[in-house]
């Protein structure tokens, strides 16, 4: 059995080496945790780009996926329905803020509450714009049946 000093020294340099192997599995992890975002921004990348490359190519087919009318439609609805309910909920807000009868417990609002308030209301009035700009330019963007006539023009 060993003195008790040298059980302390044993303890101490346990401690140490742990506390190394801790450090040392949480760079790796770091590493591999950065390695794999890398990848996969990379590959983010390469599905955006071919995406732009489709639609630039003018591709004349039924949108599959998640763009077909199944999903997107309910989606638009749903995003329509979430900024009008956003935007009532809000302007309710105000409205019992300005009665009379509350008068006597109003508070300030903080400038943080008020900047939150009107961030809901700019992306509420956004995301109802882009749910119109949508329904707008979807037939345009994603034509169906056949391409347009190629109109040439004869040497004269």
């Amino acid at each position: 059995m060993a003195p008790p000093a040298l059980a302390s020294e044993v303890v101490e340099l346990d401690s140490k080496g742990t506390r190394l192997l801790t450090g040392a599995s949480l760079m790796i992890a770091l590493l591999q945790s950065l390695c794999t975002a890398v990848l996969t921004i990379s590959g983010i990348r390469v599905a955006i780009g071919l995406s732009a490359l489709a639609a630039a190519s003018g591709i004349y087919a039924p949108a599959r996926g998640f763009h077909q009318d199944a999903i997107r439609i309910p989606m638009l609805w749903i995003a329509a329905a979430g900024a009008i309910v956003n935007l009532m909920v809000l302007a309710w807000i105000w409205r019992l803020r300005a009665r009379p009868s509350a008068q006597w417990r109003k508070r300030e609002i903080s400038s943080r509450e008020r900047r939150s308030e009107w961030l809901q209301v700019a992306l509420a009035i956004l995301t109802l714009a882009l749910v119109g700009l949508e329904t707008w330019t979807h037939p345009i963007v994603h034509r169906t049946g056949s391409p347009p006539p190629v109109v040439r023009s004869s040497p004269s």
